[in-house]
């Protein structure tokens, strides 16, 4: 039986969601109707377009250039800074909305959700009306637009969702390959960069067709491991699974699906630092210790990859989990490609401490005693008293400091 995936995205969702937030209010003007971008601040190095509205769009403000260069091109621009909390906000409408119709939805950024639609079928029917019922929904229960790909992968769910847009339904199934997907250019497939087809162009492939008719073993002399990838989505082949979290009876985590693709070590180190104390929270909440420790990570393409250390010791405080949060995610992470979302989980859970066996341990990142717990305990009572901003994350290393 075929598979069948549904990939939501939302229109233009920064600008949207900041739009639906301040006509909420009060504001008079719907800024989706103006030459509104939302973007970072102009005096920093981030002050870069995070979204524009289409007549922005039509003035030639493109995504992630700086706001002084669009303004050179829209001298009216006007400029909102985003809301992350309020983007969150309707990231978790719009998926409590979509579990309603199968509990195997994997968040793949802030806007976007794949649906394992496979086995809802025989409960909500056809899986094209439905897609125009979430479609309808969503504008009615939240007021903003979504495309809404149904195909038997991921990748074929996912072209589909881009076909036309805004507040579309596209079907792209295996029967629909030949006449819908390899005519566009090949600049259109999935995960095919600028660099990529500009090296395409120069071999004479042009569309996605003539890449799906290439020889493979030439890619792959050309392209390597990636050459295979080329040929096989060109051809509509995706096997990636939805993934999916489901929590455990022994399991505590946290992840984010962060804003856009975090390539700045910096910026990455503090989320795993926030998802930490967020763990931490919850496991003493629970008086719980853990001797297992993992993190797993998404790139821009569909798989994930993940790790997880069993300890020799038990950890329970914010220190310990970031510090081998830390250190596993410096052996995921590759260096080249921005990070799209992450996750900090553990398990072997205990209500009791396992204790060190040798002093020997240190040096694996397991470095906790009794006083480290006495202290977490006191920043944990400071935080709930005051705000968790009274005192600052102190059990790091000098280094991560700096």
């Amino acid at each position: 039986m075929n598979r069948i995936i549904l990939h939501v995205d939302v229109n233009n969702a920064y600008l949207s969601w900041s739009a639906i937030n301040l006509l909420k209010n009060g504001h008079k003007i719907d800024i989706r109707n103006r030459y509104a971008v939302i973007g970072g601040d102009e005096s920093q190095r981030r002050g870069i377009v995070l979204a524009k509205s289409n007549l922005c769009k039509k003035k030639g403000v493109v995504t992630a250039e700086t706001i002084g260069s669009a303004r050179r091109k829209c001298p009216y621009l006007e400029v909102y800074a985003p809301d992350f909390k309020v983007y969150k906000y309707y990231s978790d409408k719009m998926y409590e909305y979509l579990c309603t119709y199968t509990d195997i939805i994997e968040r793949y950024s802030i806007d976007e959700c794949f649906l394992d639609y496979t086995g809802s079928v025989k409960l909500f029917g056809d899986p094209v009306k439905v897609a125009y019922k979430i479609k309808d929904d969503i504008y009615k229960k939240f007021g903003f637009t979504v495309n809404v790909g149904v195909g038997n992968n991921k990748l074929l769910a996912k072209m589909s969702s881009d076909f036309e847009k805004p507040n579309k339904v596209h079907t792209l199934f295996n029967n629909e390959i030949i006449s819908k997907m390899y005519p566009l250019p090949i600049e259109d497939l999935f995960m095919i960069g600028k660099s990529s087809s500009k090296k395409l162009r120069n071999m004479n492939i042009n569309t996605i067709g003539e890449l799906a008719k290439y020889d493979e073993d030439e890619l792959m002399k050309k392209f390597k491991s990636m050459g295979k990838m080329m040929h096989e989505y060109a051809n509509g082949i995706d096997n990636s699974p939805v993934h999916f979290e489901r929590e455990a009876a022994k399991n505590i985590s946290s992840s984010t699906v962060l804003p856009y693709n975090y390539s700045d070590e910096k910026m990455i180190v503090d989320v795993i630092m926030n998802l930490s104390r967020r763990v931490g929270k919850q496991l003493r909440y629970n008086k719980m210790y853990a001797d297992t420790i993992g993190v797993w990570l998404k790139y821009s393409y569909f798989d994930k990859l993940s790790k997880q250390e069993k300890l020799n010791i038990s950890i329970s405080t914010d220190g310990e989990i970031y510090d081998n949060a830390k250190r596993i995610f410096n052996k995921l992470w590759n260096h080249d490609d921005g990070i799209r979302s992450i996750c900090v989980f553990i398990s072997g859970l205990s209500s009791t401490r396992k204790k060190q066996l040798s002093i020997f341990d240190l040096d694996n990142g397991n470095n906790s005693n009794g006083e480290d717990e006495k202290l977490q305990e006191l920043v944990d009572n400071l935080q709930n008293k005051y705000g968790k901003s009274v005192i600052r994350f102190a059990n790091m290393k000098e280094s991560d400091r700096k």
